[in-house]
């Protein structure tokens, strides 16, 4: 199962136990993918569709503890996608009170966008990305449900896609703190755990990466310095060499790979980092001043 299948099994069987939660949060489900129209008597009638078994019987579930109305379910199969489409039909004045649905409380904002996700909504795999999205057909659906999520200080943006009006979040923690809106403790800890991993991860690689990058640094310069070493070797030979630098130029030789703090340690009279880097910086200067010459 998807990510985002998990999340709406977990959201379909949390009920808010306050009606006007339950008004706002099918007043979402409607508003994304159902329908308001006029039954022939004239009274106001609704219809709701969705693949989504448990956002189905949630949505019947919230009807029959809303209303004290008469529900009908059909249920369609589609052969060639092995699927389900579940419609549900409904009819009362009763149901202008879903259409009307005045959202202004906490608790009623934080069932509208629950209600909204179980319509319309997805959530990539953490794995791979963070993405949370809930799709809109209208322009005000969409800037309406963006503002109630900027009431709990998340910065949800629009984008459109294919007509379609896109409600969304890309950072991790904001999409951590939705899902704890919409009261899906068990998804944001499965959430939680995927972040940690990945920043345990990216932290290792980069150490790895540091340490890999000092090490080349390391080498390279090491290789520089036996070269350096070598060409005086090879040209003028050592025996003019102040006795310090004779000293280091035959360590580096003995112990081409060292690092300097160990190079320094390996002489008859240790020396220190800093006092080994400048004796070798003072060899490459003399190798250099001996190219020089020779190319003049």
């Amino acid at each position: 199962m998807s990510f985002s299948g998990e999340i709406k099994e977990e959201l379909a069987v949390q009920y808010a136990k306050a009606r006007h939660c339950n008004l706002a949060e099918l007043s979402a489900i409607f508003s994304m993918c159902g329908e308001f129209y006029e039954a022939r008597n004239g009274t106001c009638a609704l219809r709701f569709r969705t693949e989504n078994f448990p956002v189905a019987r949630k949505c019947f579930t919230l009807m029959k503890k809303t209303f004290n109305i008469k529900t009908d379910t059909v249920i369609r199969c589609n052969p060639q996608k092995g699927s389900f489409n579940y419609m549900l039909y409904g009819k009362g004045e009763e149901l202008l009170a879903v259409k009307h649905a005045m959202v202004q409380a906490v608790c009623c904002k934080r069932a509208y966008i629950r209600g909204a996700f179980l319509a319309a909504g997805s959530m990539s795999n953490p794995n791979k990305s963070y993405h949370f999205e809930i799709v809109c057909n209208l322009k005000e659906q969409a800037e309406y449900l963006k503002n109630m999520i900027h009431s709990f200080g998340l910065d949800a943006k629009i984008v459109i896609r294919k007509n379609n009006y896109i409600v969304y979040l890309k950072e991790g923690a904001q999409i951590v703190d939705v899902l704890n809106v919409m009261e899906a403790p068990g998804a944001l800890m499965e959430l939680e755990n995927v972040r940690i991993m990945k920043e345990m991860r990216n932290s290792v690689n980069r150490k790895v990466n540091c340490e890999t990058a000092n090490i080349k640094k390391i080498v390279s310069a090491a290789v520089r310095q036996r070269e350096d070493i070598e060409y005086i070797r090879d040209t003028v030979g050592f025996d003019k060499l102040p006795e310090g630098l004779r000293t280091i130029a035959l360590a580096r030789l003995l112990y081409p790979d060292a690092p300097l703090k160990e190079l320094g340690t390996a002489l008859e009279t240790p020396l220190g980092k800093s006092g080994v880097n400048h004796r070798l910086r003072k060899l490459s200067e003399i190798a250099d001043r001996l190219r020089e010459h020779k190319e003049a």
